[in-house]
């Protein structure tokens, strides 16, 4: 399994393993087939996500979702922004990469 469910109401895993663009992915039971390469580390939507969506990890909302994503899509930069840092701001913080 490269995914893992870090709170049981997180709605995005979290690769173990780098995916492929094209891997089946098992999420709660479904296969889905990932849309695109994604690194280890990276969130995977767990289900459906709409714009405004509240992401959950480790059962706290990291952040807020400004384009949909599909169950096993990548969540990150270009789909959700920070609830807590603003994105353009990141590489000036030195936050980029953690």
């Amino acid at each position: 399994m490269s995914q893992i469910l870090l709170h049981p109401d997180d709605n995005v895993l979290v690769l173990s393993a780098p995916v492929r663009a094209g891997d089946p992915l098992t999420i709660d039971g479904q296969v889905v087939i990932a849309s695109a390469d994604v690194t280890v580390g990276h969130k995977l939507a767990r289900h459906a996500l709409a714009v405004g969506d509240k992401v959950l990890k480790y059962g706290a909302p990291i952040g807020s979702m400004i384009a949909p994503a599909a169950a096993g899509e990548h969540v990150h930069l270009h789909n959700m922004k920070s609830d807590y840092i603003a994105s353009h701001t990141r590489q000036a913080t030195g936050a980029e990469g953690h």
